[in-house]
């Protein structure tokens, strides 16, 4: 199925949960917050989270600055 990560579309399996897909796509598991089509999903509910075709997930990380 095709899905949305920060604006570039992406081709996953499609019983892809949120935790496989930012896994094969390398996002880190610290630092990160994910949004899946604008509400966040906590790092605990990853995995069992069930993703539908074109949804838009959004990986943001901290950035410190000064």
């Amino acid at each position: 199925m095709d899905v949305v990560i920060n604006g570039e579309s992406r081709q996953v399996a499609d019983d892809a949960d949120l935790a496989a897909v930012l896994a094969e796509f390398g996002v880190p598991e610290r630092g990160v917050a994910v949004a899946v089509d604008g509400a966040v999903v906590p790092r605990a509910s990853w995995p069992g989270t069930e993703l539908r075709p074109g949804a838009a997930i959004e990986v943001l990380t901290a950035v410190q600055g000064g």
